[in-house]
């Protein structure tokens, strides 16, 4: 599989589709309903409109994870050996078919490191120019997802518009707090694309992506992963241009 190397530095995503096959995603599934405590028949139990699971190691969440197609998108987006593969598939936020807003759907981008704030302070982590602690946002899809079943928002370059903003902040970098405090004013005009697809669909995005939830309008619960892809080594932004990978090159660029 060829990954598309300058969608991913100009966009900051790339689709992978599918990433992993759609009987390991039902596999997982059935796991998934059953930890929400709800009946997948009866639609008085969906009383949420969220419910939160999440670090699952059973096999077919780890086969997700690791097959062949993405450790390869890995190696190109990364760089060979510059990542660790996932043994669990980090956090579900599974969401149901509700009116109203479900309280969670302002723009941001996921922090990666703890700096000095509490452990459970995810306002107050920090992320930095290098994108400390993370390779990769990743998007894996456990069910179809369609316009209206609460598909993630992209703003499609924002990555570039967040690389300038962190490189005046150095090492340290900032805050969720310090970022959001204007609503990620700068990337505000750029394009919205909608995480849609089949289950077994990956999105892979520069760990600088401002995205956003929604509230589903559809009829059946989303089942949708948001794993970090974790880097073996620091990024370097001095590499040679050869040596550098998409997602140093991508800051890189915006920087120049």
């Amino acid at each position: 599989m060829n990954v598309d190397i300058d969608q991913f530095i100009r966009d900051g995503y790339v689709k992978i589709a599918p990433a992993f096959s759609r009987e390991v995603a039902e596999a997982a599934r059935a796991i998934l309903w059953r930890d929400t405590g709800c009946d997948p028949d009866d639609r008085s139990t969906w009383t949420q409109p969220v419910v939160r699971l999440g670090y699952y190691s059973d096999p077919p969440f780890r086969e997700a994870a690791n097959t062949p197609i993405l450790r390869q998108a890995f190696d190109a987006l990364v760089g060979r050996d510059r990542w660790m593969p996932r043994q669990d598939i980090g956090t579900f936020p599974v969401r149901f078919p509700a009116r109203g807003n479900p309280g969670d759907t302002g723009w941001h981008v996921d922090t990666s490191f703890q700096g000095s704030a509490a452990s459970t302070d995810y306002f107050n982590w920090r992320v930095n120019v290098s994108s400390k602690g993370r390779a990769l946002l990743m998007l894996f899809l456990f069910s179809d997802i369609g316009n209206d079943d609460a598909p993630t928002r992209l703003r499609v370059g924002s990555h570039l518009d967040i690389a300038r903003r962190l490189a005046a902040a150095g090492d340290r970098g900032l805050s969720l707090s310090e970022l959001a405090k204007d609503d990620f004013r700068e990337s505000r005009e750029r394009p919205v694309v909608l995480a849609t697809g089949e289950a077994g669909t990956v999105y892979l995005c520069h760990p600088f992506m401002v995205h956003a939830a929604q509230p589903h309008r559809g009829q059946q619960p989303r089942f949708l992963a948001q794993p970090a892809l974790l880097p073996k080594e620091p990024f370097r932004l001095d590499r040679s241009e050869g040596e550098s990978s998409p997602v140093e090159l991508a800051i890189r660029q915006a920087l120049a």
